[in-house]
């Protein structure tokens, strides 16, 4: 079975709900289409960008039906479906593989507990065998001291399990991912501010919550760095990582929810107990904003 199944760029996409958490499906088509349109190759949706350990349940399902109602074939989507309930966890999944989505996703249980390296395979093991849809391991710091390629190769040996969202610091232990089962293995860079890191040592594409507000800037490092153009793909870089810095000064799931409100897309503010901005901080974000390039670089089409 061939597990290189995707590539590209793919925003984890913001999960848009107004005060009273009720899900913004209008806000939710207007965003894909938006990212569609500047050439990305789908969507990953509910994970840390999307809140989705802190959803109900059901705004989790109404976020799934309504991203692959409004994608319609023309992308993937890949539904993170991680609880602290399993059993919320495998409902969660039985209906991502129900409503149609290309794959599932999910944090190792660590991301609470720590777990050991026995316990880890078994709950993905578990997770797997509960639909026939692919399954791709999130693999984070919290994830801790285990021994990533050894656990890998055993979770590659169950079939529909089909590789890893890295975001995790080391490149050199991305690399040795990307050499497993001969290379049939679907690795995905998940730090945005290093995507072209990842892609050069060795990582299919990317997802990010960054990709939300500068998807063509990330876009064009992709196909830059695919057609072998190494100097163009770095000044992307150089120019996303300098809006990120300013993003991460200021809660960068937070900001990044207030960088669409700025470019006019009814997302709501982050779930509670994460702060609303002031006015004046506001206004103080968006020119921090500028002068690190974002309004003259990306999404020139919403000002």
């Amino acid at each position: 079975m061939n597990k290189k199944i995707f590539q590209g760029i793919m925003p984890a996409l913001v999960t848009p709900f107004d005060r009273q958490g009720k899900l913004l499906r209008k806000t939710v088509e207007e965003l894909t289409e938006w990212q569609l349109s500047k050439g990305v190759q789908g969507f990953y949706i509910c994970g840390n960008t999307g809140e989705g350990t802190v959803l109900p349940e059901k705004t989790r399902m109404e976020m799934a039906e309504a991203v692959i109602d409004s994608v319609k074939g023309r992308g993937v989507v890949i539904d993170h479906v991680m609880a602290a309930d399993f059993q919320q966890t495998l409902r969660l999944a039985k209906h991502a593989e129900q409503a149609g989505a290309d794959a599932i996703s999910s944090l190792a249980p660590t991301y609470f507990f720590k777990q050991s390296e026995d316990e880890i395979y078994e709950y993905y093991k578990a997770l797997a065998e509960a639909v026939q849809i692919p399954l791709i391991a999130y693999v984070t710091p919290q994830m801790g001291e285990v021994n990533l390629p050894a656990l890998a190769k055993r979770l590659l040996e169950i079939d529909n399990i089909i590789g890893f969202k890295f975001t995790r610091p080391s490149y050199f232990e991305l690399f040795t991912l990307t050499q497993i089962h001969n290379g049939n293995i679907n690795v995905l860079n998940g730090p945005d501010e290093t995507l072209l890191c990842g892609l050069a040592m060795g990582a299919d594409g990317g997802i990010g919550s960054t990709y939300n507000v500068m998807a063509e800037g990330f876009v064009s490092l992709y196909q830059n760095f695919r057609s072998g153009n190494w100097e163009a793909a770095q000044k992307d870089q150089f120019a996303i990582s300098r809006v990120i810095e300013v993003m991460i000064r200021h809660d960068a799931l937070n900001c990044g929810k207030l960088m669409l409100r700025m470019l006019g897309f009814d997302v709501g503010e982050s779930a509670f107990p994460r702060k609303s901005y002031s006015p004046e901080e506001e206004s103080a974000i968006q020119q921090e904003l500028a002068e690190a390039g974002f309004f003259t670089h990306f999404a020139q089409d919403r000002q």
